[in-house]
């Protein structure tokens, strides 16, 4: 009875049903007339390093905007005061003893949480509280993940606006679908999807681009949401000399998790037209096939033997016991 007169007084039309159903599929038995304290439907996943200026004030407006989810900040070894901080606005708090990364953080997260959707954001200011239940909205249309896509005005800067461009190009190509953000941070995913890919995902700031390519491989159905991200509270933690390598890599980990012979099978065909191009230059000019024209045919097999058992491994990777 008493349930019911909850379910009465409160209006679900309101929330997502998204919401709705994760809270019915974790509302647990009742015992002598009393209703066991139910999970929470939705866990908001905050990995923070050294952001006690925007963490608390990020973590109150969650809780306006959400006030049932389960709120998570993972402090990846900070030196201020960013844990007090998330704790006395109401947060979850889980501690690091060093700094492990950024995708490290969001695995530790997604771990300990025990919502059946996972929302992930920065806890740096630049993401908006409330267009958390818009995401939640856009999952119920049918989708396992909805991303926050950034606009050309929440770039950074204009050379990682380039950057993601080029990103976002090649990932459509690759999957065949518009991706319109591949780097974002900002999105909610079905926890049992997000949680397939833990072992995939990089300790460092490519999470985004390996969980992306990652539902696309498997056919979960990944959407946009177009938002607008703020300036974040604070220095940022990506080194441009450092990560810039590291950024560029995520070029080949875009083929490499989708379908290496894309990437592999262009490659190896340029060797081989270069090979072709040479040999019949040096055999018009001098009648000879030369050890040039031979290595670089060579290379093409080589680059496309390459592509095809990264192919399988990759086939491997994705290959789940039914």
């Amino acid at each position: 009875m008493n349930r019911q007169m909850e379910d009465a007084a409160e209006p679900r039309g309101a929330r997502p049903e998204a919401v709705q159903a994760a809270e019915r599929q974790h509302a647990g038995p009742q015992d002598a007339g009393q209703a066991q304290p139910a999970r929470p439907a939705v866990s908001v996943i905050l990995p923070a390093r050294n952001e006690q200026g925007a963490v608390g004030a990020t973590v109150r407006r969650l809780r306006e905007a959400l006030p049932e989810a389960e709120v998570i900040v993972v402090d990846d070894g900070s030196t201020d005061a960013t844990a007090q901080q998330a704790e006395q606005a109401g947060a979850v708090v889980l501690r690091r003893p060093y700094g492990m990364g950024n995708g490290a953080a969001i695995k530790a997260g997604a771990r300990a949480a025990t919502g059946r959707v996972l929302v992930f954001m920065d806890a740096d200011g630049q993401h908006d509280p409330a267009d958390v239940p818009r995401l939640l909205a856009r999952l119920d249309e049918g989708y396992d993940m909805v991303v926050g896509a950034r606009d050309g005005a929440s770039q950074a800067s204009v050379g990682r606006g380039l950057a993601n461009r080029l990103y976002n190009r090649l990932a459509t190509w690759m999957t065949g679908h518009p991706v319109l953000d591949l780097t974002s941070g900002f999105r909610a995913a079905r926890a049992s999807r997000f949680r397939e890919f833990l072992h995939l995902l990089p300790n460092g700031f490519s999470y985004p681009t390996t969980c992306t390519m990652a539902f696309f491989r498997s056919a979960y159905p990944v959407a946009y949401l177009p938002i607008r991200a703020a300036r974040r509270v604070g220095n940022s933690h990506i080194r441009p000399l450092r990560d810039g390598i590291r950024f560029l890599l995520i070029i080949f980990k875009i083929a490499t998790l989708y379908s290496p012979l894309k990437l592999f099978a262009p490659v190896a065909l340029g060797f081989w037209l270069l090979g072709l191009g040479n040999y019949a230059y040096t055999f018009a000019t001098s009648h000879r096939f030369t050890n040039m024209s031979a290595l670089l045919l060579s290379a093409g097999v080589i680059v496309f033997l390459i592509g095809l058992i990264s192919e399988q491994i990759t086939n491997l990777t994705y290959r789940r016991d039914t």
